[in-house]
């Protein structure tokens, strides 16, 4: 059920959110959103550490007598985009916006915290954890790197993330990959620049990169297991001069490659790092490939996701809740987290877009839209999930479910 409490904390909820929408701060720059997500943990009575990995944030919760512990965690920064929403609430700063819903994820738990501060049944430790950097900073890499799980030990942690393809205030998950590995490639084809009149004095890049990002499309058609998602896209494609009349002395070729295994991946970069050298060869050519890791697959185990499919049903009813729910090639860094310790990433459905009036660019709420707005009428409900998943979390009974799954990470 949705607690009334928290219910009846929606326009303060409300009032916050607004707020951290309309003052964006991108990656490691969340100084001002840090500072009011300590600020309100401080003031409902938790025990704020600051500074972490820079602005993230921690705030840790105790009850009882017993050494339990569960992690709950949000995102906090924005992204480098022009909001383009006419809203009382939109971006103040030029070429920022929350377009993602972090600023309805930090909320949600939030609402969670003030809840379980004044109203909480349970008997462990709650660290609520609030991350930076996760559009491509890997802030929750860089808190664990500063000791986040040494500090503050887990026996479990949980994540969750807005998404336009659920009804409103749907919550879905999902045993295994819910996520996936990201790689970002560069690969640069030099040949001899020359005259369009006179090519045979001339090795054209151009001719040997078109060769080599046709043959790409082997890498999944060809070089993937068919029942295995796999994602290869050029996303970037540069080469020549000003000029109409001269062969160029190097293309350069670059996008990314997406999968939901380590394995995978690697066998992906493994064939096409063989392409590269080979086939601008064929043309007399030079291939260089750099690749770039990214955030690996979100991995949620078997345990910690049922506790969390079975939370969402106390809260939602059996119609509320997406079981075995479809895995995103986006990715986020909270699968760092889910790497060392056992948990689970959730899904929560924002709705049709219809919470932002009358607005262009309506339909559902995609992230990174400069329409992008998070559905405020979802704020009790991921924070009264959040309070539901943790009380049930640290009674007995839970802990067993939870540690039993642990050899099922990878």
């Amino acid at each position: 059920m949705i607690f009334p409490e928290i219910e009846h904390e929606l326009p303060a909820l409300t009032a916050i959110r607004r707020d951290l929408h309309a003052h964006p701060e991108l990656s490691y720059e969340e100084l001002r959103t840090a500072a009011i997500v300590a600020d309100k943990l401080t003031e409902w009575g938790l025990e704020v550490h600051r500074g972490i990995a820079k602005t993230g944030v921690v705030g840790t919760l105790r009850r009882g007598t017993s050494t339990r512990a569960l992690g709950l965690t949000a995102d906090m920064d924005a992204l480098p985009l022009e909001e383009l929403n006419g809203f009382a609430h939109r971006s103040t700063v030029a070429g920022k916006m929350h377009g993602c819903g972090h600023d309805g994820h930090t909320t949600m738990l939030l609402g969670a915290a003030q809840y379980l501060a004044r109203h909480g049944q349970f008997d462990g430790i709650l660290h609520f954890i609030f991350r930076p950097a996760e559009e491509g900073g890997g802030g929750a890499l860089a808190m664990m790197e500063a000791g986040l799980f040494e500090r503050f030990r887990c026996d479990a942690v949980f994540g969750m993330h807005n998404v336009p393809n659920l009804p409103q205030g749907t919550i879905g998950s999902r045993v295994g990959a819910i996520t996936a590995a990201v790689s970002s490639f560069s690969i640069v084809v030099r040949g001899t620049a020359g005259h369009v009149a006179r090519p045979h004095y001339a090795v054209d890049p151009i001719i040997a990169a078109a060769q080599l990002v046709s043959a790409m499309q082997a890498l999944v058609s060809r070089f993937s297991d068919p029942g295995e998602s796999v994602v290869v896209s050029v996303s970037r494609f540069h080469a020549g001069a000003e000029r109409s009349n001269v062969i160029p002395q190097e293309a350069v070729i670059e996008g990314s490659i997406r999968t939901f295994s380590i394995e995978a991946r690697d066998r992906v970069e493994r064939c096409l790092a063989t392409m590269v050298r080979d086939i601008p060869a064929a043309f007399q050519a030079h291939g260089e490939l750099k690749i770039d890791h990214g955030y690996p697959p979100a991995i949620c185990a078997e345990g910690p996701t049922h506790l969390a499919l079975d939370v969402a049903r106390r809260v939602l009813g059996a119609d509320g809740v997406a079981e075995n729910i479809a895995p995103t090639m986006a990715a986020d860094d909270f699968s760092y987290m889910l790497q060392k310790c056992p948990g689970a990433f959730l899904f929560i459905g924002n709705g049709d877009g219809s919470h932002r009036g009358d607005q262009t660019g309506m339909g559902p709420c995609v992230v990174h839209n400069p329409w992008f707005d998070f559905n405020d009428a979802i704020l009790p409900v991921g924070a009264s999930y959040w309070a539901t998943l943790a009380e049930t979390f640290l009674h007995d009974g839970s802990q067993e479910r939870v540690a039993s799954s642990k050899g099922t990470q990878s």
